[in-house]
């Protein structure tokens, strides 16, 4: 199992956290996604067939991209 903990700069409120939940638990093969708003702060556990890149797409797709990310 794969694990990362990255900021999503776009979090505000737990809706936030609650949308990014939602989307990326659609994700076949994502296992657990916990945030905390106070960091904005996403942690999301997968296993194949779920990747990194999928994770990142739906985040960039729903306006929550990782802060790595989004100078790209």
């Amino acid at each position: 199992m794969e694990r990362k903990t990255f900021q999503v700069p776009n979090i505000g409120c737990d809706g936030c956290v609650r949308s990014i939940k939602n989307e990326l638990n659609a994700i076949p093969g994502v296992q657990s996604v916990d945030g905390v708003v106070d960091t904005k702060t996403i942690t999301v556990e997968w296993i194949q067939p779920a990747d990194w890149k999928q994770i990142v797409d739906v985040l960039v797709e729903i306006e929550y991209a990782p802060a790595e990310t989004q100078a790209n």
